[in-house]
């Protein structure tokens, strides 16, 4: 048989790298259309955070100031009737820069559901990069807490019965408050039933910095390591909290879900009634979704109801 020629295998050699180095090339840039997603999802607001939500028999009280800052405001939306009733305290996302208490995806799907339970809902606003980082953040969650605690009587609600929620910044922001419940207590907040999880990617802020990550996490963490463990929900959980549910979203490329398992495991080691809950949903759709009739709602009020809630 016929040896093949050094031209022939030159030819071969050449045509099968630039073959690879394309395929390459294809894969980084779909993986950066896929990084881009992921970050555009976590960080943007909402177009129709202007088109008020008001649902239909329930009173609503928007605006209300638990600081001095125009920015520290909640709603509050209150079913009928409502008598010690308990309350869901939402905090929303926007990668710790942008994002509204009035976001249709934050309040709409879960005030619908909750309300004719006999649920208060609250929503929260709080100051925001560049003005505040994400440690005046979570102590702006806690005197939200606190302040819509002091008037769940005025309400109709048990001021003892409270959840708290947050999707993507925003369960950062819950899950950072319970992990270290002094920022809780110095804020005036009392002891709350639990703490819900919507993908957060930041449970281990020291350990996301020090490796591959997104350039938000810069702009909201900078370069103090001390500071990145002063805002780690991992690193400063150290005792016993209340119960946590962490919902995660497997189809996020960053694997949300490994650091909000690690989180789970080491609270669950303190003795902390803790669960991971991973859906086969976006980000966006962890949050939007939940309040539709759904097994995902579901789940999410079986801890609900273990907790004490009407569900």
């Amino acid at each position: 048989m016929k040896k093949p020629s050094i031209y022939f295998i030159v030819l071969l050699l050449i045509f099968t790298s630039q073959n690879t180095f394309s395929q390459t090339i294809r894969e980084r840039i779909a993986e950066r259309i896929a990084n881009r997603q992921n970050v555009d999802e976590m960080d943007k607001g909402d177009e129709n955070a202007n088109n008020v939500f008001t649902p239909e028999n329930a009173t609503v009280q928007r605006d209300i100031a638990y600081g001095t800052d125009k920015a520290q405001h909640f709603d509050v939306y209150i079913p009928q009737n409502a008598h010690n009733a308990p309350v869901v305290l939402m905090v929303h996302g926007g990668g710790w820069r942008r994002g509204d208490k009035a976001m249709s995806r934050v309040v709409e799907n879960k005030a619908n559901r909750w309300l004719p339970k006999g649920i208060i809902f609250v929503s929260v606003n709080y100051r925001m990069l560049p003005a505040a980082n994400p440690l005046v953040q979570a102590n702006d969650v806690a005197l939200a807490l606190a302040k819509a605690q002091a008037l769940a009587p005025n309400w109709g609600g048990d001021s003892k019965h409270f959840i708290i929620i947050g999707h993507s910044a925003g369960a950062h922001l819950v899950a950072l408050i319970t992990a270290s419940p002094t920022i809780a207590k110095q804020q005036g907040a009392q002891p709350w039933l639990g703490t819900v999880m919507l993908d957060s990617g930041g449970y281990g802020i020291e350990k996301t910095m020090s490796s591959k990550h997104f350039p938000l996490y810069d702009q909201a963490f900078g370069t103090d390591t001390k500071f990145w463990q002063n805002t780690s929900p991992s690193y400063q959980l150290t005792q016993k909290t209340v119960p946590m549910l962490a919902v995660c979203s497997t189809k996020r490329k960053d694997q949300p879900c490994v650091q909000a398992q690690a989180f789970i495991d080491k609270a669950t080691s303190l003795g902390t009634q803790a669960s991971l809950l991973p859906e086969n949903m976006s980000h966006s759709e962890i949050n939007e979704n939940l309040g539709l009739t759904s097994t995902y709602t579901d789940k999410v009020e079986a801890f609900m109801r273990l907790l004490g809630l009407p569900l």
